[in-house]
């Protein structure tokens, strides 16, 4: 039996269809507008008027919610944790990010994430974020465990991963960068410049085609350097992160990101952490205390910890701070991700494709999600 929507507004990330239906199982097996519609036996059909499609939202870039954190390597918890992100934010495709720590609890969590990733078809990825960074813009990572890029830990790391690493965030002036960026172009893995105090200089020479979180926990641009900001609003060819909360990055600084990069190569973030979701209060990142309050995450001394977005609002924040259309939104949150990444069955509602969708009203309250076909009511618990 096949689901049908009918007489939806469908954004499919390559065009706008009015009036349109979408047929799908576990994939997509036909969508278009309605005049092109014919009923089929095994329909199962639902009107779906004054309702708004979309592809579902991919996520590369957070570490936790709801009270768990990729980090603590328990693969029951993790898989708990993307399943909510699914229901609640519609991320039907996200990539367990981790921080700087020990080896020990770096490899720990790479083998909790396979696990999880073995039941649960929705995390595609791993993004280490760290160790190889720089200790002048660590943010919230604790310093103590930096280090100098080092292919053979990677290699390691991916290992236990079972070649689920597809994204780094790494300081290209360290050194060793260059052989660990070739190591990293040669398994398919996408080196990102984040947590770094490069010039731009530095970064001509790399091979960094990803930027982490811009603007935030980067050498900034000024007048007479570029900086990593800089550097990566210049290159056409690198995709760069955005937290749309409001707080990372002002809104004004939000536009300027998009009128100069463009949608095509901005993809939304949540860089969200444990407190996603939960009460008001204390928590934790990496062994440190974190203090939520009033949507923002900080460590003790006032630096932000992460996130406590969710995707949902990162959707609708890219359309009021950025004065984007939904056209665009959906291009920054599912299709970018999937083209970036080789993730060929992502990213777009086309026949074939894995039925991956978001349903909103016409004010943009997600409604539904469907991920291979299965669906996540709001109302589900």
């Amino acid at each position: 039996m096949s689901t049908v929507l009918k007489h939806a507004t469908i954004y499919t990330g390559l065009e706008k269809i009015d009036d349109g239906f979408i047929r799908f199982n576990k994939q997509i097996e036909a969508v278009g507008p309605m005049s092109e519609f014919r009923p089929l036996p095994d329909d199962e059909i639902h009107f779906a008027a004054e309702t708004i499609v979309t592809p579902g939202f991919i996520d590369v870039h957070s570490h936790g919610g709801y009270g768990f954190d990729a980090m603590d390597g328990d693969a029951d918890q993790i898989n708990e944790m993307v399943t909510k992100m699914t229901r609640t934010e519609g991320i039907t495709t996200y990539f367990c990010t981790t921080m700087t720590q020990s080896n020990e609890n770096i490899d720990h969590a790479m083998k909790g994430v396979t696990k999880a990733a073995a039941v649960n078809p929705v995390i595609k990825g791993v993004h280490l974020e760290g160790p190889f960074i720089s200790a002048t813009f660590k943010g919230a990572q604790p310093e103590q465990y930096i280090k100098d890029p080092d292919t053979k830990l990677l290699e390691q790391w991916n290992k236990s991963a079972n070649g689920l690493v597809k994204l780094i965030t790494m300081a290209p002036e360290d050194k060793g960068a260059d052989e660990f960026e070739s190591y990293c172009l040669a398994h398919g893995i996408v080196p990102s410049v984040g947590h770094s105090n490069a010039k731009r200089a530095d970064l001509l020479n790399s091979k960094v085609s990803h930027g982490t979180h811009l603007y935030n926990a980067q050498r900034e641009w000024k007048h007479r350097e570029p900086g990593v900001t800089g550097h990566v609003m210049l290159e056409d060819n690198i995709y760069a992160e955005l937290i749309c909360d409001g707080f990372h990055i002002v809104p004004d600084m939000l536009r300027l990101a998009y009128e100069v990069k463009g949608p095509e190569r901005i993809e939304l973030v949540t860089d969200s952490m444990r407190s996603k979701g939960m009460p008001e209060g204390e928590s934790e990142l990496g062994g440190q205390k974190v203090y939520v309050k009033d949507k923002q995450a900080r460590l003790a001394d006032g630096t932000l910890a992460g996130s406590v977005l969710e995707f949902t609002d990162a959707f609708k924040n890219a359309m009021k701070f950025m004065g984007c259309s939904i056209e665009d939104a959906v291009q920054m949150s599912s299709v970018n991700q999937a083209n970036e990444f080789g993730l060929d069955s992502k990213g777009t509602l086309e026949v074939g494709k894995d039925a991956d969708l978001n349903l909103f009203d016409d004010n943009l309250n997600k409604l539904a999600t469907y991920s291979y076909g299965r669906e996540f009511s709001n109302s589900d618990k």
